[in-house]
């Protein structure tokens, strides 16, 4: 689960269980009521419990280039993330040669 996710679960379970004495606040409730808040504070908490357990989501891809050839004229021997996009780690080890402008061995994060 993204960190966007589990913050935007955390947020709404806490506005479930704070919501809940809300009903009672207003009215006096009646077993319909009392049953809806309760089933209401139970999700919202299951919720935040849930959310809280979660493991991070894993880094990304991890990209390695070994022994790769030639670049010239602008090529990339390696691995390319254009502008530095692209998440987990990226290894190149022993790239090739690169040769002409704008030519680059190992890893390339330009745009």
């Amino acid at each position: 689960m993204s960190q966007g996710w589990k913050i935007t679960v955390i947020v709404l379970a806490v506005l479930g269980v704070v919501s809940t004495p809300l009903i009672w606040l207003l009215d006096s409730p009646g077993a319909g009521q009392l049953a809806g808040a309760t089933v209401q504070a139970a999700v919202g908490i299951a919720a935040l419990v849930w959310a809280l357990f979660q493991r991070p989501s894993p880094a990304g891809p991890t990209d390695r280039a070994v022994r790769t050839g030639k670049a010239s004229r602008g090529g990339v021997t390696g691995i390319r993330r254009p502008g530095g996009r692209g998440r987990g780690s990226a290894t190149a080890e022993r790239t090739g040669e690169a040769s002409g402008g704008n030519s680059v061995s190992g890893i390339d994060y330009s745009n």
